[in-house]
C-alpha cells in the first residue's frame, strides 16, 4: 500500500534474510513460534489507517451504547457467567479484512474480540523486523505515533493495575502448550508477571493463590485471563481446584464475560460501509439461493474452528442450535501485498486497552496475518509462503 517501504523491503529480501529473522526471534527463549512468521510486514497507508480507525470508532460506539449489556445478556445465557463484571472490557481486538468494493479498497470487519491478543509479541516483532531491515524505523506499528516503552507502560497498567508483580499472573490452560506461548514469555520477560496453569491455582476460601518457584504459595489479586472457555469445556481431564462461577476474591486484567458479550454474537448488530451482512441463524427468514456467497460460523468458537466456507441448504439444516451461528455474506478479499511471485490477501487486527476511567478504548497497536488461501487461518494457507502472523506498519 505504500510503494515506496514495499520496494524498498522486496528488493532487500532473500530467504537468508527471513531464516536469519526467524532465528532472531527464536533466539530469545530458545523457542520457535509454532503459528507461521509471515516474511513481511504489511505497509498501511494514511487512506487505509484512516479507514481502519473509522471502523474501529464505529464498533467502539456500538459497544458504548447504554443497554449494551442488556442486548448481549444472552450470550452469557447461552455460555459462561463469571461473577464481578466490570463495566467495560479492558482488551478489544477488531479484525478487518482488506477488501475490494466497487473497485475501491474498503476494510470490512470480520471479527471482534474483548479479549486479549499478541500485545506482547507485537512489539516485539517490530523490534525484530527492524534488526534486519532498519529503514523499517522510520515507520511505527502504533496508530497514534507513541514510542515503545509508552507502549509498554501502558500494556503493563492494564495488566497489573499498580498492583506487585508477584501478586498478578497471566492464567492459560497448559500454558506451554499454546500455540500463543511466545506472547506468554515475552509478557513474562517485558511485564514481569508469573504465568500459571489453570491447574496451578489453589483456592482458600474467596481468594486464590499459587506456587512461586521457591514453593511459597502467593496471593493471586489480578488475573491476566487468557483462557478460552469452548477449550475449558472440552477438556474434563482437568482437574481445577476452583470454579469460574465461583465468588473471588480477585481483580480480571481482561474480565471472561466480555469474551462473549464482544464477540461475532455483535456482528448481525452493526451496520454500516465496514460491516459485513450477518444474519443469526435462529432469526433466518428463508435459506439464501446463492449459498455460495456465504460462509457459515459458530458464534464463540476461536480460531477460526466450525467455520464452514462452501456452505450447503444440509449445513444450515443440520444445526440443531440455531442460535449459536451465524450466515455472513462472503466479502472481496483484496490481493494487496506484493510477494515476489504475486499479491497476497491481508487481514489487520486492531488491538485496543480500554483504562477503568476513560469513556472509550485507545487504538493501540496492531497484528496483521497474510493469507494465498480461501481464508486467513493456517489451514487455508498449508505449504505456501508470504503468509501467516505478522505486523502493520504506519507512516509516522
Amino acid at each position: 500500500m505504500i510503494s515506496k517501504y514495499r520496494e524498498l523491503f522486496n528488493a532487500q529480501f532473500t530467504e537468508k534474510k527471513y531464516q536469519e529473522f526467524k532465528d532472531d526471534i527464536a533466539s530469545d527463549f530458545n523457542y520457535m513460534p509454532t503459528f507461521r512468521l509471515g516474511e513481511t510486514p504489511f505497509f498501511i497507508s494514511k487512506e487505509l489507517k484512516n479507514q481502519l480507525i473509522e471502523g474501529c470508532n464505529e464498533v467502539i460506539s456500538f459497544i458504548q451504547k447504554e443497554d449494551f449489556k442488556l442486548l448481549t445478556d444472552k450470550s452469557l445465557e447461552l455460555n459462561h457467567k463469571v461473577p464481578n463484571e466490570d463495566d467495560h472490557t479492558t482488551f478489544l481486538a477488531i479484525d478487518f479484512g482488506i477488501c475490494e468494493e466497487d473497485g475501491a479498497v474498503i476494510p470490512k470487519l470480520i471479527e471482534v474480540q474483548g479479549f486479549p491478543s499478541l500485545y506482547n509479541y507485537q512489539i516485539n516483532l517490530y523490534d525484530k523486523f527492524k534488526n534486519h531491515y532498519p529503514f523499517l524505523s522510520e515507520l511505527t506499528p502504533f496508530i497514534n505515533n507513541i514510542e515503545p516503552q509508552e507502549y509498554l507502560d501502558i500494556l503493563e497498567e492494564a495488566i497489573c493495575n499498580n498492583h506487585p508483580k508477584e501478586n498478578v499472573i497471566l492464567l492459560e490452560i497448559e500454558p506451554e502448550k499454546q500455540n500463543t506461548k511466545i506472547d506468554f514469555y515475552y509478557c513474562r520477560r517485558d511485564i514481569g508477571i508469573p504465568i500459571v496453569c489453570v491447574t496451578e491455582l489453589i483456592k482458600k476460601d474467596q481468594q486464590l493463590f499459587y506456587k512461586n518457584e521457591k514453593g511459597d504459595e502467593i496471593l493471586v489479586k489480578r488475573i491476566y485471563n487468557r483462557v478460552i472457555f469452548d477449550e475449558l469445556d472440552l477438556r474434563t481431564d482437568l482437574k481445577l481446584n476452583f470454579n469460574f462461577s465461583d465468588e473471588l476474591d480477585v481483580e480480571w486484567a481482561g474480565h471472561p464475560n466480555w469474551f462473549f458479550r464482544i464477540s461475532k454474537f455483535i456482528l448481525p448488530f452493526l451496520k454500516g460501509k465496514y460491516f459485513i451482512e450477518t444474519t443469526l441463524l435462529s432469526e433466518l427468514k428463508e435459506i439464501p439461493q446463492d449459498l455460495e456467497n456465504y460462509v457459515l460460523k459458530p458464534l464463540f468458537s476461536f480460531s477460526g474452528t466450525g467455520v464452514i466456507f462452501h456452505v450447503t441448504k444440509e449445513d444450515i439444516e443440520a444445526v440443531v442450535e440455531k442460535e449459536l451461528y451465524i450466515l455472513q455474506k462472503k466479502v472481496n478479499y483484496l490481493p494487496i501485498v506484493q510477494s515476489p511471485d504475486g499479491k497476497v490477501k491481508a487481514e489487520v487486527r486492531v488491538l485496543c486497552f480500554w483504562k477503568n476511567e476513560d469513556a472509550a478504548p485507545t487504538l493501540l497497536c496492531n497484528l496483521v496475518r497474510l493469507s494465498r488461501g480461501e481464508m486467513i487461518g493456517v489451514k487455508f494457507n498449508k505449504d505456501k509462503d508470504w503468509v501467516g502472523g505478522t505486523l502493520g506498519l504506519f507512516e509516522r
